[in-house]
């Protein structure tokens, strides 16, 4: 059944093993040595269902010692207690207490389940010497000694039949301590459980007050950055990772001694987290980075441990690229969305634009307005599968040297990046470095400034002129730049009013004010090789509306049009944003080839106006108004010093009956010029196809819930054809 992949592999393990079974629908559990059966829809149940197997499977007690649902009596009411590990075959002697909680509980919540556990404990036999408490993503383990009133905190619980505990769990590759306790291997998880570690430590972080929730995500963003630095940083099989709690006993059983050794605990933690971040942030190329290692970090020490309990036991390094990248994005927009949801394309549009494009791990790559860097990420996994496909890679399998440095040095020195927002910038980077790197070329800045501007303020010399191949974005919507408060404005050439050569009396002037996203294909311009390709989100109004029909004739000017994707109305509804909105692909024609069509353009006008009998009669209009109204105004000067107001009165009325008259056959006769002018245009310009397509279901409605059906993938097949008949000199034949 294919909702089996939903499962987890402990459980899966526990079905083989004879201890659960599961009901085909997966509604209902049983455990089968104690014949109980469960909601299995219920959270917490499918929490308890891991644990139990666990406590079997991994520290390898035996089934029958191991009680669910054991009844205690605490005071005068009756609990029930989730799991009792017990001492003896007999299950009179309890050892350990368990209690199960949802994933998705609240630090708070989490420490009313210590004390419920607690107070389990202290209603048991004077036996019981471990606490687990346990939501699935998060541990808390206590060493439970009736006569003292403290809470020893320690780092799991033993294996069967082992009495001494290692001050630490996990080690490179597990291993097995001298006393026989058993270390554990970093484990690689799925995409929801990541997901679910990065939001309840978010949560942890900011839930208390001490820090808002911006403040949060940054000072999570440094502990994943030291987690994966760990995780990178040489060992030997056996030898513990820094990102974890490492317990420091404490010198006798008082309660004193017993608080001071856990404060230490979470001192040294701290201690370690602040090493490997200042170890990491000078390691090669970061040392240069003052933008994602500006400060260090700020979190006391018991905040710090909250965090890396989530995170301790993950192997973040090696889970699946495609989904650690994915939980990491939904992590961001769950807590962007909103202010900043427009800085985030959805994955699917993300990745049928870059599919679409032939990028190679030769090309240059730039983003101008990276927002969390999804373009930018999207194309380094396309190259490094290709990389993995020519050294033919297999899953598990380590990278050899020369694939490794074929993906890597692309995203190290081909891969670009300008966002506007500080804090996204930041994220965008600790994105590509949860992606293995490539965080090196993303910078903090207007993507709109001269790129040598741009050179002297990132002091990055990549962002050149004429030098990227492909250029991939979704530039904001609805923003404004205006000429009063941004000095780069009046080098755009579509941020001045040209000469209408349909008004011979008009002027080239500044245009008050552009939109974002227009300035935003020009900035591509600028910074595309010839031949280079431009894949924009741009609102359909920049392909529809006549008032927005100078932009698409330096469009046309200045790129082939390669293709244009309609968009459903909801593309963008899940972000907040409901513009109907398109993606078009262009492909950036030479110099000379440009200064043809401006030519031919130019031409073809100056025919029109001089040759062409609509042209006559539109400037005879034009004359003849002139002369009218001149004549008219002449009049009402006569009328006006002879006072005679009746006079005035009719030729007024005239004078506006005329204008009326004459600006109604102007403007005909205007229309009749601009449908002509593109009718002959189009004849001399030399004809090419442009692929066009409508996409109807993108994979997600407006809610962002999955529709089941994706049209993208198909296109993006068709389109990448197109692309490559293109670039092969065959499109005319396609």
């Amino acid at each position: 059944m294919n909702t089996v992949k939903t499962i987890k592999e402990i459980i899966l393990d526990g079905e083989k093993n004879n201890l659960i079974r599961i009901s085909d629908d997966l509604s209902t559990i049983t455990y089968i040595n104690q014949n109980i059966s469960r909601n299995y829809n219920n959270p917490e149940e499918k929490i308890q269902a891991e644990t139990f197997c666990k406590l079997v499977l991994k520290y390898n007690y035996p089934v029958e010692q191991v009680k669910q649902y054991v009844k205690v009596t605490v005071g005068s009411d009756t609990k029930e207690a989730d799991i009792i590990v017990y001492n003896d075959s007999e299950c009179k002697k309890p050892h350990i207490i368990v209690e199960c909680k949802r994933t998705e509980i609240t630090e708070q919540e989490f420490k009313q389940a210590v004390r419920q556990a607690y107070a389990y404990a202290y209603a048991t036999a004077g036996t019981v010497k471990y606490i687990w408490v346990t939501s699935g993503i998060k541990n808390e383990y206590y060493s439970f000694d009736k006569e003292i009133d403290s809470r020893e905190s320690v780092t799991d619980i033993p294996q069967y039949k082992v009495e001494k505990l290692a001050n630490y769990k996990f080690a490179k590759n597990g291993g097995t301590t001298e006393d026989g306790q058993q270390l554990f291997p970093l484990a690689k998880i799925e995409e929801s459980e990541l997901t679910n570690r990065f939001k309840q430590a978010h949560q942890a972080l900011w839930g208390g007050g001490e820090l808002n929730p911006s403040e949060a995500f940054d000072e999570l963003d440094k502990l994943i950055f030291c987690k994966i630095f760990d995780e990178q940083k040489k060992r030997k099989d056996g030898q513990p990772y820094d990102f974890q709690i490492i317990k420091i006993e404490p010198k006798s059983k008082d309660k004193q001694d017993i608080e001071k050794a856990d404060e230490e605990t979470s001192e040294n933690l701290l201690k370690r987290l602040i090493s490997l971040y200042e170890e990491g942030k000078n390691f090669g190329e970061r040392k240069n980075d003052t933008e994602i290692f500006r400060e260090g970090i700020k979190l006391n020490a018991a905040k710090a441990r909250t965090v890396v309990s989530y995170l301790e036991g993950v192997d973040l390094l090696n889970t699946d690229l495609d989904s650690k990248g994915r939980a990491f994005e939904t992590f961001m927009g769950s807590f962007f969305r909103g202010d900043f949801g427009q800085y985030f394309t959805p994955r699917n549009i993300v990745g049928f634009i870059v599919d679409s494009l032939p990028i190679e791990e030769t090309h240059r790559v730039l983003d101008t307005s990276c927002g969390s860097g999804g373009f930018l990420l999207h194309a380094l996994n396309k190259v490094r599968s290709a990389a993995r496909d020519f050294y033919n890679w297999k899953e598990g399998e380590q990278e050899t040297l020369e694939c490794h440095k074929q993906w890597h040095d692309f995203a190290r020195y081909n891969l670009y990046g300008i966002e506007i927002n500080e804090q996204i910038s930041r994220t965008a980077k600790m994105n590509m470095i949860i992606h293995d790197d490539g965080h090196t070329n993303v910078v903090t800045s207007d993507g709109l400034i001269p790129a040598a501007d741009l050179r002297t303020k990132t002091n990055n010399d990549g962002f050149k002129e004429n030098s990227f191949d492909f250029i991939i974005t979704n530039p904001p919507f609805g923003s404004v730049v205006k000429q009063t408060e941004k000095a780069y404005l009046h080098q755009y050439k579509l941020a001045v009013k040209d000469i209408d050569w349909l008004n011979p009396n008009s002027k080239t002037s500044d245009r008050p004010s552009q939109s974002t996203e227009v300035l935003f294909i020009e900035q591509a311009e600028k910074y595309l090789v010839e031949g280079g390709y431009l894949a924009i989100v741009i609102p359909d109004g920049i392909l529809t509306n006549s008032s927005m029909q100078y932009v698409r004739d330096y469009i046309s000017d200045t790129f082939r049009i390669v293709a244009v994707i309609s968009l459903p109305q909801t593309a963008f509804s899940a972000n907040g944003a409901g513009v109907k909105s398109s993606v078009m692909f262009l492909k950036k024609y030479s110099y000379a080839e440009k200064q043809l069509r401006i030519d031919l353009r130019n031409k073809t006008q100056n025919s029109l106006i001089s040759n062409s009998e609509d042209g006559k009669r539109y400037f005879k209009l034009l004359e003849d108004k002139k002369n009218s109204i001149t004549k008219i105004n002449k009049q009402l000067k006569q009328a006006e010093r002879s006072n005679d107001s009746e006079t005035m009165e009719f030729l007024a009325n005239k004078k506006q009956t005329e204008t009326e008259e004459f600006d109604e056959q102007i403007e005909s006769a205007k229309e009749s010029l601009s449908e002509l002018y593109l009718e002959q245009y189009k004849k001399v310009l030399t004809d090419y196809p442009i692929f066009m397509a409508i996409a109807e279901d993108i994979g997600y409605d407006a809610t962002g819930k999955e529709t089941g059906k994706n049209e993208l993938p198909e296109i993006s097949k068709e389109l990448a054809k197109f692309i490559k008949a293109i670039e092969e000199g065959s499109d005319h034949f396609f």
